[in-house]
């Protein structure tokens, strides 16, 4: 069990996907966790659901690339023991030539200036708790480029950049940065959303592949890093399907 000053953990993109199954495997954990995400309702219900398993779980709506509602989010608590930067995604697979813009600038809003402004807004929190973790979930995309995805693979490179940075500027402090970094994991919008809730091609990247990674399997992960002892610090873990060893090396049975 985590100690009585560290017991709150903040995830933000907790409407869904990884951010859900996060904040329900911390809570289980014995956290009392705070469900941040853009989608008031779906946050709501999760917290419902949390509850009523006899855990502690509150909803707050929040956008994390609005900066001053970050700030204002930031003013409830005093301590905090674990945050988990969570919300960002994909936003189309076009190549460098033809790529959208504002589907870049967008990436780059909600993985990295997001990160960074939950990131700021409570490390003072963090480093009051005496026993802080932050942790980034970034993707094996910040570590190894693939065509068709140079928008989502530069924002993800600056994500994993933020927390390596960041790790090194603490040092000495009480708080831990651990970057987890998934690859292929299929969760019911992450496909969806990024080819603009064309389900044909969403279901393109998993077709063929028996097992990729779910959102409980990453939790699984998140939850086990953030509950080692105190002094461990899990700076990197890459986790994969079995299935896939590169961002472009996926076995099929098609």
């Amino acid at each position: 069990m985590p100690s009585a000053a560290s017991r709150i953990a903040v995830v933000t993109g907790a409407s869904s996907g990884i951010g859900a199954a996060t904040a329900r495997q911390l809570a289980g954990a014995g956290y009392r966790v705070v469900l941040t995400a853009r989608r008031k309702d779906r946050i709501e219900a999760l917290a419902e659901g949390i509850n009523a398993a006899g855990h502690q779980a509150t909803a707050y709506q929040l956008d994390v690339t609005d900066r001053a509602a970050v700030d204002e989010f930031a003013t409830a608590f005093k301590t905090i023991g674990v945050l988990v930067n969570n919300a960002g995604g994909a936003l189309g697979a076009d190549p460098v030539a033809t790529g959208d813009p504002a589907d870049w600038r967008a990436m780059y809003e909600t993985n990295v200036i997001g990160t960074l402004n939950v990131t700021q807004a409570l490390l003072p929190k963090l480093e009051a708790s005496g026993d802080g973790t932050i942790v980034v979930i970034s993707s094996t995309a910040g570590h190894g480029t693939y065509e068709g995805g140079a928008g989502y693979v530069a924002a993800k490179h600056g994500e994993h950049v933020l927390a390596e940075t960041l790790r090194l500027e603490i040092v000495g402090k009480p708080i831990r940065v651990i970057e987890i970094a998934p690859g292929m994991v299929k969760t019911d919008e992450f496909a969806l959303t990024r080819f603009g809730g064309d389900e044909t091609k969403a279901s393109k990247v998993y077709e063929g592949v028996a097992e990729p990674l779910t959102a409980d399997d990453v939790a699984d992960t998140i939850t086990w890093a953030v509950t080692r002892p105190h002094h461990v610090n899990v700076d990197l873990l890459v986790l994969r399907p079995r299935a896939q060893a590169s961002n472009t090396k996926v076995h099929r049975d098609l």
